[in-house]
Parts: structure tokens; sequence; C-alpha cells
């Protein structure tokens, strides 16, 4: 889980290293071709099933619609922000799942959650204060995409949850995902700037990176440890993803991490470790 968090906050560094060769718009297309590609090999060599009528259908499009949408959201808010920003306001998720699960699934809010949501609030709230980082022209409108893009994301999360979907193989479910995003990628791309901007090896390894490691690599192992350990402790480990992001984006970017920013970055990664605190059952003899 170390490594896969690691892997994670690193791909918003790739991401941004791949700009420079490549469109965002174009990247979150390609990136889930290939990705899929390798994905369907999987599933191919595993005997997994992914055509089978089971009823999916309207529920898996809407999420491929929706996470289409959220990596537009984050690609092109991170080329106007800084990783660390970026890294901060996508995985403010979790507690945007919260408010969603206590209106839309029942799942009322506890207190010690509660907590949870106040503290990643006062770290969204740092994020966006005017001392955070460096700013520069179109640095609100990415902040604005990247908090857009976490929100897309508790979407999607709360539409499997009310579907079928929770029912079918994760890498089908990942396969609708990426196929929505392909999908929602081409249809924009006519509106953003030429796919390639520089042939070059870093912005190209970068690619490659996130898409044949981050998504054919890690998320598929992902899905095999939640099949073999408690989602309880692997959502325990969450909190490492943004510590993560903001310190590759600060070391091997050489981006501005001001002091507001680690603090934002204690906000929430407190919120999130209160929130995904395994609940204590007592056990009656």
């Amino acid at each position: 889980m170390v490594l896969l968090t690691f892997s994670w906050g690193l791909n918003y560094v790739a991401a941004k290293i791949s700009y420079a060769g490549f469109d965002p718009v174009f990247l979150s297309v390609i990136r889930s071709v290939i990705g899929g590609f390798f994905v369907w090999l999987w599933c191919r060599w595993r005997g997994i099933r992914l055509f089978s009528r089971d009823g999916t259908l309207g529920a898996g499009v809407a999420v491929g619609i929706l996470f289409g949408l959220e990596f537009l959201c984050l690609y092109v808010g991170l080329e106007h922000t800084t990783v660390a920003r970026n890294t901060l306001l996508v995985n403010a998720m979790p507690f945007w799942m919260l408010i969603g699960a206590h209106f839309l699934l029942g799942e009322a809010i506890s207190s010690r959650k509660f907590l949870g949501l106040v503290l990643a609030f006062g770290g969204l709230v740092l994020v966006f204060s005017d001392g955070l980082g460096v700013a520069r022209k179109g640095m609100l409108a990415g902040d604005l995409l990247s908090l857009a893009a976490g929100i897309l994301w508790a979407s999607t999360n709360i539409v499997i949850k009310r579907s079928r979907l929770t029912e079918v193989a994760a890498e089908k479910l990942l396969l609708y995902q990426l196929a929505g995003s392909a999908v929602v990628g081409l249809l924009v791309m006519p509106f953003a700037g030429p796919p390639v901007r520089e042939l070059a090896v870093a912005p190209t390894l970068a690619l490659l990176f996130q898409a044949v490691y981050v998504v054919a690599f890690t998320y598929v192992l992902w899905f095999w440890m939640l099949g073999r350990y408690p989602a309880s402790g692997l959502s325990s480990f969450a909190f490492l993803t943004p510590v993560f992001g903001v310190l590759c984006g600060g070391l091997l970017l050489g981006e501005p991490v001001s002091p507001a920013a680690y603090a934002a970055l204690v906000l929430i990664v407190a919120g999130l470790i209160i929130v995904n605190r395994p609940v204590k059952r007592q056990i009656v003899p």
C-alpha cells in the first residue's frame, strides 16, 4: 500500500511532466486507451468475463461519463495549478463522498466523521487562501477544476454504490471508467489544443508511466489486494497519497510549497485518518 500510494502521488508529477509534449485532453484519452488495452489483456489471461449481460450497462455508461469528466477536470486543472494544490483538492474526495452518502445513500455522518469533515474544510480554505504558494494567472481556474475532479470522483463512487456495479468484477468496472474517459476526451478534443506539442523523451516516458504502470499495473494490484485483505485496513493508507503528491511536487518539480500548504496537508490528512479509522465493535458475550 505504501508503494501504491507513492505511485499515485507520483502520478500527478508524471502528468505535469507530460504536458511539455502533449495536450491534457489528449493525455486523458491516450492514457485510458493504453491502460484499458493492458487491463483487457489481463482479463483475457485470467478468464474474466466482460461482455455478459448483467444489467450494469446503464450504470456503467453513467460511471464512465463521470470518470471521463473527472479526469478532464483533473488533467486540465493540473496544467493551471501546482501539483501540491491539485493533489490536496482532488484527494478531498472522501469528504464529498461522506456528504453525498449522507443524503443519497442514507449513511449518517457520525460525530467522529463530522470532525474529519471540519478539519478537511479547514484544509480546503487554506488551499484557496491568497497566501498559498505563488499565485499566477489561471491558478484559480485550475484550483476550481481540481476541486470539481474530487467532487466528480465522489459522484462516481456514489453511482457505483447505488447500482449493480458492486457485483461485477473490479476489472470490468475499471474498463467501464476507462472507456468513458476515452469517449468523453475524444468529444472534447476538437475544442482543445494540438494533441502533440513536442515529441520528447521525458513527456513520452511520463505518459507511459501513467498508462502502463499506474492504470494497468497499480489499479489491478489494488483490486488484487482488495480481494485478499480487509478493505478497512487498506483504506487507512489513503492519507499517504496527498502526502506523497505534495512532497513529490516540491522535490521533483521544484514547485513552491508554502507553510500554508503544509498546514492544509496536515488538516486534510488528519481528517482522512479520522474518517477512515475503523470503528471498534464491542463483543457481546
